[in-house]
């Protein structure tokens, strides 16, 4: 039914050969879109399928221009080219993408479209309209220019360990290491290293939560909490229901990972479990080292993913073939990783940062889930209609983590490093959620208290983080790094309020995986037909179709906490 067969698709409004270099050669596309007469249904369907081919071609200039920064920030032309969309592009196009907007929800035969098909993409459109303001643009184009400095600040840092340079990234690496005396330098010169820009870093979150501000303020909103949940189509659920999970993952969640800790610390025969502890092995046992090169790490997922369901191998394999991967970690590199649609390509592009690790395997499976996304709704006839609710998008990478657990034989052969992977995988998928909700109640006080100063939001980061504390890691003596430990969090720079999606998703992948073990193929088309939907139907709806509820109470969470405890307790 579905197929990795796919194409590029043709243009037939823009030119085949058609390049953005400037906001002179894009507009005269705008101003035929605005001034077109539209007198019949068919007529207003075709002018849609316009709009959307020149969004879809200015969407993925877009994406390759942040895709070729983010793979080598030390290159200024890529930046350049990257800021000069963002300062001398996009600022254009807004006020005709409001015009536009208005001139289909104001049409007359914007009534007769299938109001099924249509319902989210219309609401999203207004949703726009209302949150349109002119003064905003620039602050909007300044925002994504500054956003962009954080992986240009990270993108610098390496530790030099043994004689040996490394990216952060590549450093975390040596915390796996049986020798805890070379853990804890690994970790001291990566806290150190992030402390060298801490005050860069303090400075520029400043300028971005100043901007934001006033561009909440700009329309009409009294604090930037109440404009971003608008802006992020956050139709389903409200802050009221972020406070609940808050609650729900410290009561049913923290003591779970305080008995993970605690077994740690056991099984490494330790009177103290150090921060530089929680990723090691006992004496004896060698970290996990599921692949070599980048290319294996890509061999062996495919190899997985075919296991799996075939369809999901030749999407990789496709991705593969036509060069949308860049995996290793490397000098120069922004961290992180992520799956980047692109509208006309439609095979996604994969950036990551391997180093050989056990958590690579999970990133990789995670933006492949992603990937598989973007596969899955790129027929949709609308580029508006592919844009997805974050909630739906993160239960195709998580729920991807726990279902390819099934075929990681292909990463380990030996069963004893099998089960471990598996329990490093549960182990994660619980000891996460204090983050999630960690990050999340700090957004929320940020936002709430506009004027605060640095030592007050440091002071508020440390209640918050003392207050999800499992009890059992030692962080005595490291405070000044647990103070700072927010500033390695790209989605607070880069994407605000942009996180809480990984907890709600979380246990939505959660229900997937217990579906799968019922029965894998009801499971896994369920999965596929609910990803297939894009953004056409609303969250509750593409939950049902997954065979979910769309729900994230702390009953809920409790029921699945559970559900993931018995699994983990299988393995040991």
């Amino acid at each position: 039914m579905y197929t990795a067969n796919i194409q590029k698709l043709p243009r037939h409004f823009i030119p085949a050969g058609f390049a953005l270099t400037d906001w002179q050669s894009i507009e005269p596309f705008f101003k035929i879109l605005l001034e077109k007469e539209i007198n019949t249904k068919e007529e207003l369907e075709q002018w849609l399928l316009q709009l959307s081919e020149l969004e879809a071609v200015v969407s993925e200039d877009a994406c390759w221009r942040q895709i070729k920064m983010t793979c080598d920030t030390t290159d200024k032309s890529l930046e350049e080219a990257f800021n000069f969309f963002c300062t001398e592009i996009q600022p254009h196009i807004q006020p005709y993408a409001d015009a536009l907007n208005k001139k289909l929800v104001n049409h007359p035969l914007v009534n007769g479209l299938d109001q099924q098909q249509y319902f989210t993409y219309l609401r999203s459109i207004k949703k726009n309209i209302d949150l349109f303001r002119e003064e905003n643009i620039p602050l909007q184009a300044e925002l994504s220019v500054m956003q962009q400095q954080f992986g240009v600040i990270n993108g610098r840092m390496t530790v030099t360990i043994n004689g040996n340079e490394y990216t952060l990234q590549q450093a975390a690496k040596i915390l796996e290491n049986p020798d805890r005396n070379l853990r804890e330098e690994a970790y001291r010169k990566i806290q150190e290293r992030r402390l060298q820009d801490k005050d860069a870093l303090n400075d520029l979150f400043n300028q971005l939560m100043a901007k934001r501000n006033e561009v909440a303020a700009n329309a009409g909103y009294s604090n930037y909490t109440d404009y971003r949940f608008k802006e992020l189509g956050r139709f389903d659920y409200g802050k009221q229901d972020c406070y609940a999970f808050h609650e729900a993952v410290k009561q049913h969640v923290v003591p779970l990972v305080k008995i993970i800790y605690q077994k740690k610390k056991e099984k490494l025969g330790l009177d103290e479990l150090r921060p530089w502890d929680i990723d090691a092995e006992q004496e004896g046992v060698k970290p996990l080292q599921p692949f070599n090169t980048g290319n294996e790490l890509v061999e062996k997922t495919i190899e997985c993913f075919t296991k799996l369901r075939p369809f999901f191998g030749d999407c990789l394999k496709k991705m593969n073939e036509i060069k949308h991967l860049d995996l290793e970690s490397r000098k120069g590199k922004a961290p992180g990783g992520y799956n980047c649609p692109l509208a006309e390509s439609g095979a996604p592009f994969i950036f990551m940062n391997a180093a050989g690790q056990m958590h690579d395997v999970t990133v990789m499976v995670h933006e492949g889930g992603h990937a598989i996304h973007s596969f899955l709704a790129h027929p949709l006839p609308l580029t508006g209609f592919k844009e997805y609710p974050m909630e739906i998008a993160e239960v195709a990478s998580m729920a991807m983590e726990l279902l390819s657990m099934e075929h990681w034989d292909v990463f380990f052969s030996d069963a004893a490093e099998l089960t471990r992977a598996k329990e490093h995988q549960l182990e994660r998928v619980i000891t996460l959620f204090p983050w999630i909700a960690i990050i999340d109640k700090f957004q929320h006080w940020i936002y709430d208290n506009a004027g605060h100063t640095n030592e007050q939001r440091t002071a508020k980061w440390m209640e918050v983080l003392n207050e999800f504390s499992d009890g059992v890691v030692d962080y005595s003596g490291l405070e000044n790094y647990r103070s700072h430990a927010w500033l390695r969090q790209l989605h607070l720079f880069e994407v605000p309020f942009y996180y809480i999606e990984y907890g709600i998703a979380q246990l939505g992948a959660i229900g997937m995986w217990m579906q799968f073990k019922q029965n894998p193929e009801i499971a896994l088309d369920n999965y596929c037909n609910a990803l297939a939907l894009g953004g056409t139907a609303t969250l509750p709806k593409l939950y049902e179709t997954a065979g979910l509820t769309f729900d994230f109470s702390p009953a809920t969470i409790k029921e699945l906490m559970d559900f993931v405890k018995v699994e983990l307790d299988k393995l040991h």
